[in-house]
Order: C-alpha cells, then sequence, then structure tokens
C-alpha cells in the first residue's frame, strides 16, 4: 500500500460535509459545536498557505425546522421552498463563525449541468479563481430551488467532485457517517471488512456501496463511489472518512492512514 505522506504536500483541498454531520438527528437543529470546528480546521489549513472549498449541505434540513415542518415526506416543491429559506440562514451561521477566525466566506451555488455548457462552466471557473486568490473560503451547495437532482438523489457527493474537476482540486475529502469503505454494511455485518485503498473502480467494488444510513441525508456510498469515479477520472485523490470526528481532516493532512483513500489517475 503506498505511503500517504504525499498528502502532505495537497495544495488545493475541497472538503465536503453532508446534513447528517451537521444538524442534530433527534430535534433537526445545527450542530454548532460540530460547525465552529469544521470552520476553525479549514481556517487553520488556509492559515498554512492552503486553498480550501467546502461544499455543505444541510439547507433544506434548516429550512425546515424554521418553518416547522418535517424533513420527513416532504414534496420537492416544498423541499425546495425550504431550501430557498435555509440556504441564506446556514450562510449566515457560516459567515459569522468564518469571520472569528478572520476569514470571509463566499456563497456558490451550482447545479451539476454546470459542465454541459462551455460559458457558465468557464464563468464558474473563473469565480473560483478570484475567490481563492483573494483567500476567500467557497462554500458551495446545489442550487435546490431551482435544480431537484441532488434533492432526490444525490446530497452533493457527486457536485463536490464536479466542483474539484472545475478548481483543479488536488484532494477531495468527503466527510461520511462511517470510516470510510467496506466490503459490506458494517452496521449490518460486523466483520465486514476495512477498505483502506483503492486503485481503480471497478463494478465489483460498485456492488459494495450500500445505500444512505441516515434519514438527514440522501446520499448513501453509492454516491460516493460516482463522485470517486469523477474525481479520480480527472486526477484528484479522494478520501471517505468518518465526519464525527473532524481532526480526520486534519490527520489526513497530515498524511496518516485515515479513511479510504481513492487514488487519482495520472
Amino acid at each position: 500500500m503506498k505511503t500517504r505522506t504525499y498528502l502532505k504536500n495537497k495544495k488545493r483541498i475541497l472538503i465536503k460535509i453532508g446534513s447528517s454531520s451537521l444538524i442534530y438527528p433527534t430535534t433537526g437543529e445545527l450542530n454548532l459545536t460540530k460547525l465552529d470546528k469544521l470552520v476553525r480546521v479549514i481556517s487553520d489549513i488556509s492559515n498554512q498557505g492552503k486553498d480550501v472549498v467546502l461544499v455543505s449541505s444541510g439547507a433544506i434540513a434548516v429550512g425546515s425546522k424554521a418553518v416547522g415542518v418535517s424533513n420527513n415526506n416532504l414534496t420537492v416543491a416544498q423541499k425546495q421552498a425550504c431550501a430557498s429559506i435555509g440556504q441564506a440562514m446556514l450562510m449566515m451561521v457560516y459567515q459569522k463563525l468564518f469571520k472569528e477566525y478572520s476569514k470571509t466566506a463566499a456563497q456558490v451555488l451550482l447545479t451539476k449541468d454546470i459542465m454541459e455548457c462551455t460559458t457558465r462552466k468557464n464563468n464558474a471557473i473563473n469565480t473560483f479563481k478570484e475567490l481563492l486568490k483573494l483567500k476567500v473560503i467557497p462554500i458551495v451547495n446545489e442550487n435546490d430551488t431551482v435544480a431537484t437532482e441532488e434533492i432526490e438523489f444525490g446530497d452533493n457527493d457527486t457536485l463536490s467532485a464536479i466542483v474539484a474537476n472545475l478548481i483543479d482540486a488536488d484532494l477531495l475529502i468527503l466527510m461520511s457517517d462511517i470510516d470510510g469503505l467496506y466490503e459490506d454494511d458494517p452496521r449490518v455485518n460486523l466483520n465486514a471488512k476495512f477498505i483502506e485503498e483503492v486503485d481503480s473502480i471497478d463494478k465489483k467494488l460498485e456492488n459494495m456501496a450500500k445505500g444512505a444510513g441516515t434519514s438527514v441525508g440522501t446520499g448513501g456510498m453509492v454516491t460516493k463511489i460516482q463522485a470517486a469515479k469523477i474525481a479520480t477520472q480527472s486526477g484528484t485523490d479522494m478520501v471517505i472518512t468518518n465526519a464525527d470526528d473532524l481532526d480526520n481532516i486534519v490527520k489526513i493532512l497530515d498524511g496518516e492512514n485515515v479513511g479510504t483513500l481513492f487514488i487519482g489517475e495520472k
């Protein structure tokens, strides 16, 4: 297995965190302790001279809580309405927290078809380029008020891989609700074997992926494998790791053997 010390040299890092990692499942409220830790870790990475982009879910959950409706069994239109409420609230929290660490956060809302229109794609690339040049932390989410694909399927896993391609990221870190990729669902099979490194993604690997393990998020291991295919094909290394311990981000960038590493194609 390849040593991970080379991950210390990554200069442009994209971190994706899902709804289930930011929301208390019992109350539907934001986990402010975890949000603050996430912002502090990202700010410290930025202080090291690295570029950092955050892809963050959570808008629908925050919006539905704000208007007092259950996040379960909402129609697509209701989810879009909740997203438009929650996205503004979520960004307000992010900007406040980043400001405490002397950082400026910017909102970037995209749809997955950004790659299909050359003009829109180039506009997005130029925007990211200027934001990173200004040492601003871009916070990306899918524009749920006009796009429904993420609401129904993805929880931003695929979007994060597309953004990694747009910004020429060296490393994509997907924060998950489990430690990484297993040969079987570890919540069902306690003897499931953990996979530390993946050199290539084949059908056997795709069949190992299981569905979502939480009710807040919509993305399971299937969407994370799809994200890994996009990221690695564009030369980006990707790590899936557990969001319960945000120090895993620091450990990964220190070259420690944390999570499942997908090797980017040369």
